[in-house]
């Protein structure tokens, strides 16, 4: 995940100032869509592991 976060910020730099090539640009979109897919999925993890209890201590999933 660094290395894709990485790249992804080389990339950002790099349009920045001297502007990507087409091949840069594909790169970057397929980069961008495997963190989205990353992020999704960890947080869909997150999200189910929550409990919530009320107040008078029952569990709700």
């Amino acid at each position: 995940m660094e290395k894709l976060i990485a790249r992804i910020n080389e990339l950002a730099r790099k349009q920045k100032t001297v502007g990507l090539t087409e091949e840069e640009t594909l790169e970057r979109a397929e980069l961008r869509r495997q963190y989205l897919d990353n992020f999704k999925r960890n947080f869909r993890v997150q999200l189910d592991s929550i409990t919530v209890v009320d107040n008078d201590d029952s569990v709700k999933h």
